[in-house]
């Protein structure tokens, strides 16, 4: 083994780190990294974002709920991220406002620390959560973070505003707020596209059989899921990003004793035809203590999430089941005036959050923070990550690497706050501009199809044009805008291998493609795979 070591190391054939996981968090650390200079390979033994970050609601917000839980530290830090993020990624980011409905008549069963407060001091109460708890809560979401892009809180009149006509009419005022979308799992692609740029080599569908520590190093076997090779590499570091499965990773393929675990969290979706006529999203209230979003979805839809349930393991497939569809009806018929059935259902998804284990009492109350653990104690060093949030991947990411820069000499230091992500080179209010300046060039482009695509790939969506002139220059049409051009563009820039990769999870044209279209695509990429490995 020895002689082994000595080969990998005399070869050159040793990276700094290797990552297990192309998640949000694998991949901001792999770029994070190569950006000081580090080696690095990561491996996702799916698509990149296949499990939780494809499966999240699309927002980077500061968790206004988690002010009830006196996690002031965590939605701080969410609140600065939110601005520092979304100058960085303008075409994959943008803000929105929230409404949140209020009636005095309301009553919440909560065992959050607040409400066991108020129930102690003000016990006449009686389970509400009073309009000047909801200020108070709101001016904090408002200071926390230093604000200077987002427009701050407003009381909203639901007689007159246009955001009260689909609410029952009980509702008579509401309070608006700001946080950000986020198109979760092109974030992810994109971060992984960076790192590569920066020297880091990005493996998809290879899955670590083993890793073990020998001497100073280690040993990782892999093995390709589409060819079935196997292969060692050689890391001086490991960082075990595996999501949902990385409390597996450590009892199995790394065999590395860990006192903190993992507490896995379904949180599932509904996607309905559009339930309102404004682009402002819901933020809504429950009896049970939890609350749902209801946001504008892909333009013609609405997207109402999402549920806490404990899960098995992360070989179960999340599925939202018909008892959280129900569910998620119900709590939004509370305060639509037309009830939402499941009928009004075109899709769902579910995702599980792999939560720090700190013991709540319930899924809802597990903590959204982060928690990184490095073991060096049998040679060379491994960084296990648990929990977080999408928010605060950056912030994940930079304090990971000061856990990893120790064990190594680079010099660099953090780097990635405001580096504007691949396509995201321009001003946070420019998207509009960038828009016309496609149509111009590309008199064949609706406004749909430009706002799409520049959207996806923000200053990239010339380059995947070129100089077409009419749409048949762009090559085969796949149905719902997509052509050839950008399906190439996607398999050559962004990882992507099969229809799913390209309809779900690089876009969300899946909602508009039919079987029989999303077939074709996958029977032309494997073609066209095929022919350039013949």
């Amino acid at each position: 083994m020895a002689e082994a070591v000595a080969e990998a190391q005399a070869s050159g054939a040793v990276t700094d780190l290797f990552v297990i996981g192309g998640g949000i968090n694998g991949c901001g650390i792999a770029r994070d990294a190569a950006g000081r200079g580090l080696s690095v390979t990561l491996a996702e033994m799916n698509d990149l974002a296949q499990a939780t970050s494809s499966s999240s609601t699309k927002l980077f917000h500061g968790g206004l709920r988690y002010l009830e839980y006196f996690e002031f530290r965590l939605v701080r830090e969410a609140l600065i991220e939110r601005e520092t993020l979304l100058r960085a990624m303008p075409h994959i980011s943008w803000p929105m406002r929230f409404v949140l409905p209020y009636h005095h008549s309301m009553r919440f069963e909560s065992e959050t620390p607040t409400s066991k407060l108020l129930n102690t001091v003000m016990p006449w109460m009686k389970g509400r959560r009073p309009a000047w708890l909801i200020r108070l809560g709101l001016f904090m979401y408002d200071h926390l973070g230093g604000r200077k892009i987002l427009p701050g809180t407003r009381t909203v009149d639901l007689k007159r505003d246009p955001a009260g006509a689909p609410l029952k009419p009980k509702f008579e005022t509401a309070y608006e707020y700001s946080d950000c979308w986020v198109e979760d799992s092109r974030l992810v692609v994109l971060n992984a596209r960076d790192a590569e740029a920066r020297g880091a080599t990005i493996l998809t569908r290879t899955k670590v059989l083993r890793a073990t520590r020998t001497g100073d190093l280690w040993e990782i076997e892999v093995e390709d899921r589409e060819t079935g090779a196997r292969r060692t590499h050689w890391a001086r570091m490991l960082v075990n990003a595996g999501g949902p499965w990385v409390g597996d990773l450590l009892k199995g393929a790394i065999e590395v004793p860990a006192r903190e675990g993992v507490r896995l969290v379904r949180g599932s979706h509904i996607v309905t035809e559009r339930l309102f006529d404004h682009d402002k999203c819901y933020f809504f209230q429950g009896t049970d203590g939890r609350i749902i979003f209801a946001i504008p979805y892909e333009t013609d839809f609405t997207l109402i999430g999402t549920t806490d349930a404990d899960h098995p393991d992360p070989a179960t497939p999340a599925e939202c089941t018909p008892e959280e569809q129900e569910y998620l009806c119900r709590f939004a018929s509370e305060y639509f005036e037309k009830p939402v059935t499941r009928d009004d259902i075109v899709w769902t998804y579910s995702g599980v959050r792999p939560l720090y284990d700190d013991g709540a009492s319930s899924a809802t109350a597990a903590t959204r923070d982060y928690t990184l653990k490095v073991d060096a104690t049998g040679g060379a060093p491994v960084l296990n990550v648990f929990g977080g949030k999408i928010t605060t991947y950056r912030r994940l990411a930079e304090s990971a690497l000061e856990k990893i820069v120790p064990f190594f000499e680079t010099q660099k230091g953090a780097w990635t706050a405001g580096v504007a992500l691949p396509g995201g080179d321009f001003p946070v209010d420019g998207v509009q501009a960038l828009i016309e300046r496609l149509e111009a060039e590309h008199p064949f482009l609706d406004r749909r199809w430009a706002r799409r695509l520049v959207r996806a790939y923000g200053t990239e969506a010339r380059a995947i044009l070129g100089d077409a002139k009419e749409a048949a220059d762009l090559g085969r049409d796949f149905g719902a805008t997509l052509t050839e051009a950008e399906v190439a563009w996607l398999r050559e820039k962004e990882y992507a291998r099969t229809a799913q990769d390209v309809v779900w999870r690089r876009s969300k044209l899946g909602l508009r493609l039919t079987r029989e279209q999303v077939a074709a695509l996958d029977e032309w990429m494997q073609g066209e795979r095929a022919a350039r490995h013949a």
